[in-house]
């Protein structure tokens, strides 16, 4: 799961970036519970990319998730953690809203595109 934390002033000023808070273990060890992060907005995606997504079926759930595949006209998302990753398996398709592009706290790390 994912808590937006400049959701309402991205949305507002429609920013090509918006951070937010990462909530549950879903992407350890990529991510963890409390992780801050600056995501990019875009539509696009490869696979290996920590993104920023909806699930078609569960439109109230913003996730971030690390794209596996192309499924269709929407994308096929999972957790890093299958123990406790609610992802593709469970809710389908889902429609990426923003690439993870950095954490900013508490470690800085960049996350770069998956090579092909």
């Amino acid at each position: 799961m994912l808590t937006l934390l400049l959701s309402t002033f991205g949305d507002f000023m429609r920013l090509p970036w918006f951070a937010a808070l990462v909530s549950g273990p879903s992407m350890a060890p990529a991510l963890r519970h409390g992780d801050r992060v600056l995501i990019v907005r875009t539509a696009h995606a490869r696979p290996g990319d920590i993104v920023v997504a909806r699930f078609r079926s569960r439109p109230d759930l913003l996730v971030v998730k690390r794209v596996q595949r192309a499924d269709g006209d929407g994308w096929w998302v999972v957790g890093d953690n299958p123990f406790a990753s609610d992802d593709s398996e469970r809710y389908g398709r889902a429609d990426i809203i923003g690439r993870v592009t950095f954490r900013w706290w508490p470690q800085p790390v960049r996350f770069r595109r998956a090579r092909a």
